[in-house]
C-alpha cells in the first residue's frame, strides 16, 4: 500500500477485477453445461440468475477482502 490513495483504488480495483475474471471462468468450466449457451441461446432464466447469483457472491467475497 502505497501513501496514494489514487494509486492504491486502481491496484485494488485491478486486482478485484481480475481475480472475479478468473474465478467466474472456472466456474464455466467447472458447470456440467455451456453457461453462455444456456443464457444466450436457449434463453434460459435459471442459468442466468444462477450466473448472476454466483457474481454477486464473487464480488462480495472479493470485496471484503480486499477492504
Amino acid at each position: 500500500m502505497s501513501e496514494f490513495p489514487l494509486l492504491n483504488a486502481i491496484l485494488y480495483t485491478g486486482a478485484g477485477i481480475i481475480t472475479f475474471a478468473v474465478a467466474f471462468a472456472i466456474l464455466a468450466k467447472v458447470a456440467p453445461f455451456d453457461v453462455w449457451r444456456e443464457i444466450a441461446q436457449e434463453r434460459n432464466l435459471a442459468a442466468a440468475i444462477l450466473a448472476g447469483a454466483v457474481a454477486l457472491g464473487l464480488c462480495w467475497i472479493i470485496a471484503a477482502t480486499l477492504h
